[in-house]
């Protein structure tokens, strides 16, 4: 596999400064890739200039072939791809291989939203006159993807926008590179001009700052935290330049009396420890209504107790490694303050450190708080607090109080109730009963302070087009 920048066609970057890639599970170096600045950034811009002249002309069907094949070769090449992503990602193997898969569906749907770029005419001013809408791709655009999801994170942001006509440059987390480069090698294989994908890796400040200063980007996806996302919109102002943001999460899950607690423990720990609870959509604040409470905690905490944490290459783990220290701290920073205000550990509680690599045990904490820093801080990772409530309007006050809005979880079999709560709720994701709501299909984003712009469904690729019409006088 290649571990160079890729730029109009050419694997390049050798010669550069390397950074280090270090497995997360065990601490060891498992390669390096070049740092990028200014100049390979330009050139990265210039390849997808150059090539967005003969990109945007191409039709929707050959389009669409490309991504087929891409799409045919993430599936074919699935197991390499996935422990490369547990090696540098330190996610357990089974995480990886659903993420791959769940990457992959971009790439097919978007192939076929190629082919639903729809225009209208629009009845004229009088007989003679007549108005067209079309769409056309928005240019050059560029994105910036997290450690987390280092597959999944790109293809859908590079399949909708090269469905769109769009050409496209990717700048991947430096913890987390060499996934995107299979998937850009990937692009290659599958016979995509030269110039229409490109990678960069390296300085993010010298990277996002030709993004946001060279007027040939046309648009910027950013999936990382709020804070960044911030300056990201205060930047795209002197340019007006397009963007899309997936930023921060403190996704609330309600179980209220009526729920199948069956349905509602199994989806539970899915939306929780999936990726480790690594995730920007991962349950962090559990709210269970008090006819229940005792019950759901027992249950599971008892499904909790059963999860193995180790070496993510190992299939027996459920639960792999904290990216790095700082994650690891912060984890450990927030149990020990909900400990220390009262919450109780129902499960694990204890993480371990060896030669550079973090564990943290899958954590319960019953009679949680909202004074507690878990319930008021993104925690991103395998710790599940537990607060009860009495009411409806109770758990969703509780729900929405927080200045982000990305997921939410509602379990509950009374439909009226469903309806109610999933409406009141200020989220861009419900899931009902769905503890892993996520699909290609769907208009993935955030409300509030967790990002504006939809990735995946139709919505996706409209992110990429721009609406233009045309007046006609016909006499």
């Amino acid at each position: 596999m290649k571990q160079e920048l890729y730029i109009y066609g050419q694997w390049t970057g050798s010669n550069l400064e390397q950074i280090d890639v270090t497995n997360p599970g065990n601490g060891e170096v498992i390669g390096s890739v070049p740092k990028a600045g200014e100049k390979e950034t330009k050139q990265a811009v210039d390849a997808a200039h150059e090539a967005l002249k003969s990109w945007k002309k191409t039709t929707a069907a050959e389009r669409a072939g490309y991504l087929r094949e891409v799409f045919r070769l993430m599936h074919e090449e699935k197991e390499e791809i996935a422990e490369l992503m547990t090696r540098e990602n330190g996610k357990t193997i089974k995480d990886s291989e659903q993420e791959v898969v769940y990457a992959a569906s971009f790439l097919d749907w978007f192939a076929d939203e190629a082919k639903r770029v729809y225009g209208r005419s629009i009845p004229g001013k009088h007989a003679d006159h007549r108005i067209d809408v079309i769409k056309q791709p928005v240019g050059v655009t560029a994105a910036i993807t997290p450690w987390n999801f280092p597959a999944a994170m790109i293809t859908r942001k590079l399949a909708p926008a090269l469905a769109a006509g769009c050409t496209f440059i990717i700048k991947p987390a430096t913890a987390t590179p060499f996934t995107a480069m299979k998937i850009i090698e990937l692009c290659e294989r599958a016979g995509i001009p030269k110039g229409v994908v490109n990678l960069v890796t390296g300085s993010a400040s010298d990277i996002t700052g030709v993004f946001m200063n060279d007027s040939r980007v046309r648009k910027l996806s950013f999936t990382g935290s709020t804070e960044v996302g911030k300056m990201l919109i205060e930047q795209s102002a002197h340019q007006v330049k397009k963007l899309s943001l997936e930023l921060g999460g403190h996704g609330p899950l309600l179980v209220f009396n009526d729920a199948d607690l069956d349905t509602a423990v199994e989806e539970a720990l899915r939306a929780k420890f999936r990726n480790g609870g690594q995730s920007c959509i991962a349950a962090n604040r559990f709210y269970v209504q008090s006819g229940i409470y005792a019950e759901f905690v027992e249950r599971f905490s008892r499904e909790v107790e059963k999860m193995k944490t180790g070496d993510g290459m190992n299939r027996d783990n459920d639960i792999g490694a904290v990216i790095d220290q700082d994650g690891y701290e912060k984890i450990e920073h927030h149990v020990e303050d909900a400990v220390k205000k009262g919450a109780v550990l129902t499960a694990g509680g204890k993480g371990t450190t060896d030669n550079g690599a973090y564990f943290f045990q899958p954590t319960v904490l019953k009679d949680a708080s909202p004074d507690m820093i878990i319930m008021k801080e993104e925690t991103f990772g395998p710790v599940a607090p537990i607060q009860s409530f009495e009411t409806e309007e109770e758990a969703v006050e509780l729900a929405n109080d927080t200045p982000y809005g990305l997921a939410s979880y509602v379990f509950t079999t009374d439909h009226a109730r469903g309806v109610r709560v999933t409406e009141a709720l200020e989220f861009g994701v419900v899931g009902w009963n769905d503890g892993v709501p996520s699909a290609a299909q769907a208009p993935f984003g955030g409300l509030k302070e967790s990002g504006y712009g939809r990735e995946g469904g139709v919505e996706g690729i409209e992110e990429y087009l721009e609406t233009k019409y045309v007046a006609k006088n016909i006499r």
